[in-house]
């Protein structure tokens, strides 16, 4: 596909090669999920306005703490991170708001480095505002948003021969299963020169009550997050889920140590997509799975990375040692 280039001001542009963002393959992938034998939803669909602010709220709650957790450890490290890297260009996966860019631009800028940011994200929205804020805040950085799908569109970012740092925040990781894992890993490493690295957050295995606690939150706030995907396909598709048919729950497996958060339909109904010309059954009880969000050890970590051609060279974690920020780099070939 043939980019929509935006230009602007100076040395920014952004590239446009998924112009509906996540929307883009959002019929494809519900018909293929809510016509399988175990009904599932991808994530990526929570994300509309909405589902944008219901997540930021769900960031400030007391029994959420990854963000609060990836943020300490930013401020923590990232200048360390920084000076054993020294990257001239940041590359960030998915950074939505960018709100914790500056934990590593900042030290890229103290230490003379800082020549290139790259957001790439679904968002054509998130993308622009980041660039905007970001252009205004650093004058002498050049500036190329990329709105794209990061694991389709990871061979669009250019290379410009200048050392990078590839930063993948948030536990995004953890949402994809072991097949998606090892493919998106393998992609990234493609992206890495010798010197180049790849920083990464993961939430960490833990006790079963903290993490259920982190997804069922008292205040109901998770719970019309998860429901709110069925008001997506509603609006996108001419549907009509009924959101208040649902019950929200989130369960840790902890053979697979993961969290899946699902919707439980509370009785027995059919619901009609009509761009689809789809009728979705559902039994009382039956659930749709809308998210996974795989939990990790080192030991977990440092196998992943290995099978995608990548190595680890350190992990940095939190006071708690609840969450973790892995910088890894391509293995000798």
């Amino acid at each position: 596909m043939t980019p929509r280039t935006m230009e602007a001001p100076r040395d920014v542009r952004i590239d446009v090669y998924l112009r509906d963002g996540a929307l883009a393959t959002l019929a494809d992938d519900v018909r293929a999920g809510l016509s399988a034998t175990q009904k599932a939803l991808p994530p990526k669909y929570f994300y509309d306005s909405r589902g944008s602010e219901l997540f930021e709220r769900i960031t400030e709650l007391p029994e959420y703490y990854p963000t609060r957790a990836e943020q300490s450890i930013l401020d923590e490290v990232g200048a360390q991170v920084v000076d054993l890297v020294q990257p001239a260009e940041l590359v960030e996966l998915g950074p939505g708001s960018a709100r914790k860019t500056g934990a590593l631009l900042e030290p890229m800028r103290e230490g003379g480095l800082a020549r290139r940011y790259v957001p790439v994200d679904v968002s054509e929205s998130a993308v622009e505002d980041t660039v905007a804020r970001l252009a205004a805040e650093y004058e002498d950085l050049a500036i190329h948003g990329i709105v794209g799908d990061f694991e389709r569109d990871l061979e669009r970012i250019p290379h410009n021969g200048e050392r990078r740092l590839i930063a993948f925040l948030g536990g995004t990781i953890g949402n994809l299963n072991a097949m998606e894992r090892r493919t998106m890993l393998g992609r990234v490493r493609d992206q890495l020169g010798p010197e180049d690295r790849l920083l990464m957050g993961t939430d960490l295995v833990k006790d079963r009550e903290v993490l259920e606690a982190a997804y069922n939150d008292s205040a109901g706030i998770t719970a019309e997050f998860n429901r709110n995907v069925l008001n997506v396909i509603n609006a996108n598709l001419d549907g009509n889920l009924d959101p208040e048919r649902f019950d929200h729950r989130a369960i840790y497996d902890e053979r697979r140590q993961w969290i899946e958060m699902r919707l439980y339909a509370r009785d027995a109904h059919e619901a009609r997509i009509e761009a689809l010309d789809l009728d979705v059954p559902f039994d009382e009880g039956e659930h749709i799975q809308t998210e996974i969000s795989c939990k990790f050890t080192e030991e977990r970590l440092a196998h992943e990375y290995g099978r995608a051609g990548l190595e680890l060279l350190d992990v940095y974690t939190d006071d708690e040692g609840l969450f973790a920020l892995s910088l890894a780099g391509p293995d000798e070939p």
